[in-house]
């Protein structure tokens, strides 16, 4: 096919590092990343981007909707604009805090349906582990999800009870047995019945009620019973750095496990949380600094795989002073990119490992191998980043439903100043073109 459109910058972030390249894009692919200076082929349109980094678009496998059933909290809308303007072009959604949730082929469908005109980057889904729908985890893999989230402790929400022991080896048996992945989310329910129950505004009593031996536990009793049935397991948003070195033995050994953490965790520490600030409420919590510090050491040595937003918003009203009230989630779609760079580089990593983190990665975990690099052949998604260039977070700048943010009065480094699917660009200058998203199944 003609080459329609050519991206010229002198920083291209590719899979064999950083360099000025122009890419040529055909029918919504990467057609090729050529020289620089290479001529641009005739009819093609050619955007000069300076020395503006053309990355891969960010592919965040960990975002919570909520569309349909609790829309006021956030929606497809809502939610793939803010995306979209932090230079995010595909997300994954969870099964849970929707009305229904996706435990059901049905349900799958209707979450479909109404995600169709509202998407304005690519979507996928993950199905839901439940005690009573095993039966239903093998139709819901052939329907396309891209693999089944369970709790260890309660959810917070009475539609997605979490799994027992038992429950827990009879669901990982069984997607175990089709290939699937499962995804945990791994706190400990008896050593949460065991921490003080404390309430109020105090953050330092909140962190008391969700210990690091929560985590630690959950995450110790999930790789043996993965090691025992050869399944794929994946560890949600990882807080405490305590089990690092279980997951690093059990990578070791041959595990099929694969960890996550969030920009929460790797840029914002305990030590600022402000008394009765929910804001910075999330389940497991954000711990120390010295936590945090544990946390960048495994995702520059390998043992933490990728970062994740956890986009976990609600309404104001349910952001109350009391941490043992307020709703646990924290809405971090718009600024999972600045936020994590700000920091990155802070600690010396360069925007190469960014992506690999942020994109590669996280397309690689759930098999988009057309997304998460720019090479030929990969879909034409791409974010436009200014990385020297610097904002203060308003809230009243978001673009998420609910404008609450831990972030706000933060300053960060790197404006996205234009988000690209498929060839289009799909936001420029804090314009949004009309919604263009694709629905995404996994691959069978």
């Amino acid at each position: 096919m003609d080459v329609e459109l050519v991206l010229r910058s002198t920083r291209v972030i590719t899979p064999e590092g950083t360099r000025a390249a122009s890419v040529t894009v055909s029918g919504g692919k990467i057609a090729g990343v050529l020289a620089y200076d290479a001529d641009v082929p005739a009819g093609a349109r050619i955007e000069d981007l300076g020395d503006d980094v053309l990355l891969p678009g960010i592919v965040d496998t960990h975002v919570h909707v909520n569309d349909p059933g609790r829309t006021e909290w956030e929606g497809f809308w809502t939610a793939t604009r803010a995306a979209a303007a932090g230079g995010i072009t595909t997300l994954v959604d969870m099964p849970l805090n929707s009305l229904p949730p996706t435990t059901t082929v049905d349900n799958l469908r209707t979450k479909q349906e109404v995600a169709r005109t509202k998407a304005h980057i690519d979507v996928g889904f993950w199905g839901g582990a439940l005690p009573d729908n095993v039966g239903d985890l093998k139709p819901l893999h052939d329907a396309g999800v891209y693999g089944f989230k369970c709790f260890l402790s309660p959810s917070g929400v009475d539609e997605f009870p979490h799994l027992d022991q038992d429950r827990l080896a009879t669901s990982m048996a069984e997607i175990a047995g089709f290939g699937g992945l499962l995804i945990v989310h791994a706190e400990d329910p008896h050593e949460l019945d065991a921490a003080p129950h404390k309430s109020g505004p105090k953050y330092t009593d909140y962190l008391q009620t969700r210990p690091r031996v929560s985590e630690d536990a959950a995450i110790e009793g999930l790789i043996g019973l993965a090691k025992r049935l050869g399944a794929r397991v994946h560890v949600l948003h990882l807080s405490s750095s305590d089990a690092l070195p279980l997951i690093s033995a059990a990578k070791r050994e041959g595990v099929k496990l694969t960890v996550e953490t969030c920009p929460h965790y790797l840029t914002l520490t305990a030590e600022e949380v402000p008394d009765g600030a929910s804001e910075f409420k999330c389940c497991p919590p954000i711990r120390e600094a010295a936590n945090q510090d544990l946390l960048w050491d495994a995702l520059a040595d390998g043992t933490i795989d990728c970062i994740v937003t956890d986009h976990s918003p609600s309404t104001a009203e349910l952001k109350t002073d009391d941490f043992a009230t307020a709703w646990g989630g924290i809405s971090g779609l718009q600024l999972s990119l600045p936020a994590i760079w700000t920091e990155a580089r802070k600690r010396g990593h360069s925007l190469e490992d960014v992506v690999r983190w942020m994109s590669t990665r996280t397309s690689e975990l759930v098999g988009l191998d057309q997304k998460g690099a720019i090479e030929a052949g990969r879909d034409a998604d791409f974010a436009v980043l200014a990385p020297d260039e610097t904002f203060t977070v308003d809230p009243a700048e978001l673009q998420h439903r609910n404008r609450v943010t831990a972030y706000a009065g933060k300053t960060l480094s790197g404006v996205v100043k234009s988000t690209w699917l498929r060839g289009e660009r799909i936001l420029h200058g804090g314009e949004f073109s009309e919604p263009a998203g694709r629905l995404l199944e996994r691959k069978n």
